[in-house]
C-alpha cells in the first residue's frame, strides 16, 4: 500500500489536511501525537462551551526533544492543531491504527538506594563508553530503538484514550547535526524515510543546544557534574512544569536519542544524583519487555512518572517510560494510572561510515 492510499488515524477527521513540517514528523510518535490529540481534545471542549472563562492552564506533559531534531513549542503544536494540520500515514504499517492504550502494573518507588545506584550506573558508563568509538568527520550516528504509545483520541464527539502499537525507528545523524536520516513509520511519508538535512521553519540551519544537541556540541559540555547540572537548569530556566522535573527531563532526553562522548556519559548519571526527588523503581520494562531496575521522577504536576530503565545486572541503559501514577482531572482524567504514555527500548547505537547505512551492513 502506497502513501495516498494509507488510512489516517480516526481523530484526524476526514484527513484533508496539510502534512506536519518537518521539524514535527522527527518527533518520536508517541508523545507528540499524545500532545496532538490532547490539544484536539481541549479545543473541542472549548467550542462546545459557550461564553464560558478561559480555563486554567493544564500540565505541561513530556514534550520529546529527540538529538536529531528541535521539537515545535507548544504554541506552534497548538496552532497546528487549531489549523488542522494532522500527521499522515504512510500506509500498511498499521502504526496509525487506533488499538487499546498501554497500560502496567505501578512499581513501587523509594528514595533510598538512589545515589548507590546512581553510582554504580555512573561506573558502568564510565567503562562500556570508553569502547565507543569517537564520531569522525564524514561519519553517522546510528540509533535504532522501539517506541510505542497511548493518546487521547478525540473523534467527533467523543474522546478516548488509545495507543499506537509497537514500531522500529531508524535515526542516522552527523557529528554536526546538520546531516541525517529517519525511517520512523509513525511519522515518515515513505517507507523509505525521509532527510533530516532540513533548516528549520524559518529556513536557518539549527544551531544545538541542550534540548537538540549534536555530537559536536556534547563534547564541549563540562564534564563536572555541578557545573553540568548548573547550565542545564539555567538553560532550561522557565521550560516544564518545574525546574528539577525539566532538568531531569533533559538528561533523560540525552540518554534516549543521542551520542553522549566518553567523558559526558557518567557526568549525566553524577549530575542526575543530584535532582531532588529521584526515586529507584525496583522493577520495569523497557518497550520490548527486558526488566530492569529504573531511575525515576514524578511530576507531581502531571501525575506523570518519568522512568529510566537499566539493566539489573549491568546497569546498561534500555529505554525508557512514563507512566501515569495520579488521576488528574479534566480531559486528563482519561489518562488513569497505569497508562503508559510514552515507551522506548534501544536495541542499536553505533557509529557508521555512511548515512543508511547500518552495522549489519559493516560486518
Amino acid at each position: 500500500m502506497t502513501a495516498n492510499t494509507s488510512r489516517n488515524h480516526p481523530a484526524e477527521g476526514d484527513g484533508s489536511a496539510e502534512l506536519l513540517s518537518a521539524t514535527a514528523r522527527d518527533l518520536p510518535p508517541g508523545r507528540h501525537q499524545f500532545h496532538k490529540e490532547r490539544l484536539m481534545a481541549q479545543i473541542h471542549d472549548m467550542r462546545q462551551a459557550e461564553r464560558t472563562p478561559a480555563p486554567a492552564p493544564e500540565p505541561r506533559r513530556r514534550f520529546p526533544r529527540p538529538a536529531v531534531v528541535l521539537p515545535l513549542t507548544a504554541a506552534a503544536l497548538a496552532t497546528a492543531v487549531v489549523a488542522g494540520v494532522v500527521l499522515s500515514g504512510n500506509g500498511g504499517d498499521g502504526v496509525r491504527d487506533a488499538g487499546p492504550a498501554l497500560t502496567t502494573t505501578i512499581g513501587a518507588a523509594s528514595s533510598k538506594g538512589v545515589p548507590q545506584l546512581l553510582d554504580q550506573i555512573s561506573l558502568a558508563a564510565a567503562a562500556t563508553s570508553t569502547s565507543r568509538p569517537a564520531v569522525q568527520p564524514g561519519q553517522y550516528i546510528y540509533i535504532k530503538s522501539k517506541m510505542a504509545d497511548s493518546y487521547i483520541s478525540h473523534v467527533g464527539d467523543k474522546t478516548s484514550l488509545a495507543g499506537h502499537p509497537l514500531h522500529t525507528r531508524q535515526t542516522w545523524m552527523s557529528a554536526d547535526g546538520t546531516k541525517g536520516w529517519l525511517i520512523d513509520p509513525a511519522v515518515n511519508r515513505s517507507p523509505e524515510g525521509e532527510t533530516l538535512s532540513l533548516p528549520d521553519e524559518q529556513g536557518n540551519t539549527r544551531k544545538p543546544t541542550l534540548n537538540g544537541p549534536s555530537y559536536d556540541y556534547l563534547t564541549k559540555l563540562t564534564t563536572d557534574p555541578d557545573k553540568l547540572l548548573a547550565k542545564i537548569y539555567r538553560e532550561t530556566k522557565g521550560q516544564g512544569n518545574s525546574p528539577d522535573q525539566e532538568a531531569f527531563t533533559t538528561i533523560g532526553d540525552l540518554l534516549g536519542e543521542s551520542y553522549p562522548p566518553a567523558a559526558l556519559y557518567p557526568a549525566l548519571f553524577k549530575a542526575a544524583a543530584k535532582i531532588p526527588g529521584v526515586v529507584v523503581v525496583d522493577d520495569a520494562t523497557d518497550a520490548t519487555g527486558r526488566h530492569g531496575v529504573a531511575v525515576a521522577r514524578l511530576d507531581e504536576t502531571s501525575g506523570e512518572r518519568e522512568e529510566w530503565i537499566f539493566d539489573r545486572k549491568t546497569h546498561v541503559f534500555l529505554g525508557e517510560r512514563s507512566v501515569q501514577v495520579r488521576r488528574n482531572s479534566g480531559t486528563d482524567a482519561l489518562i488513569t494510572p497505569g497508562t503508559v504514555v510514552f515507551t522506548s527500548a534501544i536495541l542499536e547505537r553505533t557509529v557508521v561510515d555512511a548515512i543508511k547505512q547500518t552495522p549489519a551492513a559493516t560486518s
